[in-house]
């Protein structure tokens, strides 16, 4: 066997060289087969702990904390609540957490960890993994906060919560991957705050999504409710992959 390097009988040298090829002659002299890379919850795993420590937990638990302060008012009044007050507080719970999720992907470490071999998709999956249980059951606590007497429909408010969160989700995911800022939260929590405010102000009737429980537009409105869901739920999975000069940047450095 030629070592790295070495002329061939034609006089060319042997392309093998560089680290690439030194893997590869060694490679060739023991006879070893390069293995598979483990599942990703193999590596997903070990990442639980320090993403965790890692989550910007005090912008979380302000949202979370501001959220169930409004979705508390109408216990803390004297007078019997109105439902429309109730409701439009429960919307505002829901935008009072998606503007706390804005801030999850902020990480001030974020350059020198884009190089590793773990994805964005898992790294951005962890993050919203550890927050997604916790969510569910800070919107539970938020509805019973609620009197049941004048509570609004549980299925239309939860979609409109959900469609919060993954609209704060897809806009930070957007923002980590057209942009370098290492902590777009803020740019994202303020974009969401002024789209709601010019929907509810701008949107002509036919087009509301601020609308009554009693308003004859209830169910058309949370069709445009779950297609904003859609929309942003996909443009969060499409931009969770890496940009084709940074997987190039990637590849070649790890070789």
């Amino acid at each position: 066997m030629r070592s790295v390097g070495e002329e061939g009988d034609n006089g060319e040298k042997d392309g093998r060289g560089g680290a690439s090829g030194v893997t590869a002659v060694v490679t060739e002299r023991r006879g070893e087969v390069a293995e598979p890379p483990p599942p990703g919850y193999v590596v997903a795993l070990p990442l639980l702990r320090p993403v965790w420590r890692s989550l910007p937990h005090a912008a979380l638990a302000a949202g979370a904390g501001l959220g169930l302060l409004l979705a508390g008012v109408p216990r803390m009044l004297s007078v019997p609540a109105d439902p429309w007050l109730c409701l439009n507080l429960l919307r505002a719970a829901a935008l009072a957490l998606a503007l706390g999720l804005a801030f999850l992907l902020d990480d001030p470490a974020r350059h020198t960890t884009a190089p590793v071999p773990t994805g964005r998709a898992v790294r951005i999956g962890l993050r919203v993994g550890c927050v997604l249980p916790l969510a569910a059951v800070w919107w539970t606590a938020a509805l019973f906060l609620i009197p049941e007497k004048v509570r609004p429909p549980v299925g239309a408010t939860t979609l409109e919560a959900a469609a919060f969160a993954v609209l704060a989700l897809a806009g930070a995911v957007v923002a980590v991957r057209h942009s370098e800022a290492t902590e777009p939260g803020i740019t994202v929590s303020a974009g969401l705050l002024g789209a709601s405010f010019a929907a509810a102000l701008l949107l002509p009737g036919r087009w509301a999504l601020w609308v009554a429980t009693a308003d004859p537009h209830w169910d058309d409105a949370h069709r445009r409710w779950a297609g904003l869901l859609v929309v942003a739920a996909l443009t969060g999975a499409f931009s969770l992959t890496e940009p084709l000069r940074r997987r190039r940047t990637m590849s070649l450095a790890h070789r």
